[in-house]
């Protein structure tokens, strides 16, 4: 089978594009025809070392997957050849990745995927979905009527945050750096927008709530924690999901007095059934219409360098190239050869 896979951890140009094995399902695993996959910033930091995870070598990149299922495990009692699924929690904790045109995926991982949604929708909303549904409900207790902030709206988790906090009857203010960014959030629910370029973030939230917000969710690598606690209200939640090097200064006077709780959580350390239970909803508002991910391009498999420059170009560098998820297709690959 075609792959994009590395033999070492390093920089872009340590992945190949070419063939490996196709794998076999083991008694619990489901082996899924992948269909699409995406990219996602854990995705450039397990390749170049950035985060210390062993992996197997030869190791294929990628968390996310949506395919259709080739043949399953004698113990696999969830899925059948032919269905639709997706899934996420890939090429993490020494499993395999999904950048093949077959993967192997425990069931417990496996989701899924309603006829009417595409599988480039479900390889999109795959850890982004996963993530903020956690997030949100079973680490944040989000609830109706309660208002938070996204730092970092139109990003693809923020952007997820904003739709499921709205979908729970939530009210949302975000924060983002250009006015175009701006529309895109508004667009998604948000009833403030924030262009932290032009306006001081806390300024504008005391504006809008002066006892601040309930819930404060935080996406950056280099998190504010005097603005995440200025802006929170009483008892109120911070969601932290990202920042593994950072080492803010952590204002511990006005987090206790305001009896704040800081949470941190990562996708792939919560258990399979809360990531289930995930799962269902986001199939459910998926077909309703209420959640949908922003595909930025879809890109043949065979450029899956390409896609990792991208994103480290986006997460990294913080430059504008992308607004929204990289697909990638198996499939595509001889579209771009010209057949």
């Amino acid at each position: 089978m075609k792959a994009a896979f590395i033999t070492e951890k390093g920089p872009i140009d340590r992945i190949q594009y070419g063939e490996l094995p196709r794998p076999e399902p083991g008694p619990h695993q489901v082996l899924v025809r992948v269909v699409a996959v995406s990219v996602n910033p854990i995705d450039t930091y397990i390749r170049s070392g950035m985060v210390a995870m062993d992996v197997p070598i030869p190791y294929i990149l990628g968390c996310d997957l949506a395919g259709v299922v080739e043949q399953v495990g004698p113990e696999v009692t969830r899925f059948r050849p032919g269905d639709r699924v997706w899934g996420t929690n890939q090429g993490l904790l020494g499993r395999q990745g999904t950048f093949a045109e077959y993967a192997v995926v425990d069931e417990q991982w496996l989701y899924p995927l309603p006829q009417e949604v595409s599988f480039e929708t479900a390889a999109a909303i795959a850890l982004v979905g996963i993530t903020a549904h956690l997030g949100l409900f079973h680490y944040g207790q989000l609830q109706p009527g309660e208002w938070i902030c996204v730092s970092g709206g139109s990003g693809a988790i923020g952007a997820t945050v904003i739709q499921m906090a709205r979908i729970a009857g939530a009210h949302v203010i975000a924060t983002t750096s250009s006015e175009a960014k701006a529309r895109y959030c508004r667009e998604l629910g948000a009833e403030h927008v924030i262009n932290y370029r032009e306006e001081p973030i806390l300024d504008r939230i005391h504006q809008i709530l002066p006892d601040g917000v309930q819930m404060w969710w935080e996406t950056s690598r280099e998190p504010d924690l005097d603005l995440a606690v200025g802006a929170s209200a009483r008892h109120g939640r911070i969601i932290v999901m990202a920042g593994r090097d950072a080492r803010p200064a952590f204002p511990v006077g006005p987090f206790y007095v305001k009896c704040l709780t800081l949470k941190g959580f990562v996708m792939f350390m919560t258990g399979p059934e809360e990531q289930q239970r995930a799962a269902e909803d986001i199939n459910r508002w998926l077909v309703e219409g209420k959640l949908r991910p922003r595909i930025d391009r879809i890109l043949p498999l065979s450029q899956a360098a390409e896609a990792h420059r991208l994103q480290e170009a986006r997460t990294l560098q913080k430059q504008d190239v992308v607004l929204g998820k990289i697909v990638l297709r198996p499939d595509l690959r001889l579209q771009e050869q010209g057949g």
